[in-house]
């Protein structure tokens, strides 16, 4: 992990296009500004962790369990003898 110290209104560049600015610092919070190009997708990790989450659950339940696509199988074969 890089570790770099920056003031109020100093940048970090990330690559050619993704700027990081200090906007602001109280306290114990520093508030950042993210320039970045619009297919670059920035979300906060506890927001990113959320999605993949929902990603993985939502993969899960469209993905037929075995059971299902032998009997689709099955059903098909019928249909298929009786025409």
């Amino acid at each position: 992990m890089l570790v770099l110290s920056r003031r109020k209104d100093e940048t970090i560049m990330i690559g050619d296009n993704v700027e990081i600015t200090i906007v602001d610092i109280k306290g114990d919070t520093v508030r950042i500004g993210i320039d970045a190009p619009r297919e670059v997708t920035v979300h906060r990790k506890e927001i990113y962790e959320a999605i993949q989450r929902e990603n993985i659950t939502a993969k899960e339940q469209s993905v037929p369990d075995h059971d299902v696509l032998g009997k689709l199988g099955n059903l098909l074969k019928d249909k298929k003898k009786e025409d």
